[in-house]
């Protein structure tokens, strides 16, 4: 019997919470560097630079979540993000063996994360 190695993401632009549910759950969470800060000073020298800045940093911070080693990751949130980062994870090779699926979901608890992964990979 093959062990498949599950992911669960939830995410948004600024944050994204990784949940491993093994014998135990795992979890830990990733921050974009694109700060309300970092935004509005961008914005104070030039729309073009916000949105070169912003690109800059999200393609970091999707990098970071990037450095994955799983045979299966859901991909859920209420943004965008989740499409962007599988997107991005689309255009890599190592990721060609890797199943990703994206799901819309609204903010939840941790709890409510936790019991939506474990319900997906149940279900699959």
């Amino acid at each position: 019997m093959n062990t498949h190695k599950n992911l669960g993401i939830w995410m948004d632009h600024s944050i994204a919470n990784l949940i491993e549910l093994n014998d135990s759950k795992t979890s830990h969470t990733i921050k974009s560097n694109f700060t309300h800060d970092k935004k509005v000073d961008a914005f104070h020298k030039g729309d073009n630079l916000m949105h070169n800045k912003e690109q800059q940093l999200n393609e970091a911070y999707y990098k970071g979540i990037a450095d994955l080693k799983y045979d299966h990751v859901l991909l859920f949130g209420p943004t965008n993000a989740k499409t962007e980062l599988h997107n991005y994870l689309n255009k890599d090779l190592h990721f060609k063996d890797t199943k990703i699926d994206v799901e819309s979901a609204d903010k939840m608890t941790d709890s409510e994360k936790d019991a939506f992964v474990r319900n997906y990979f149940e279900n699959e």
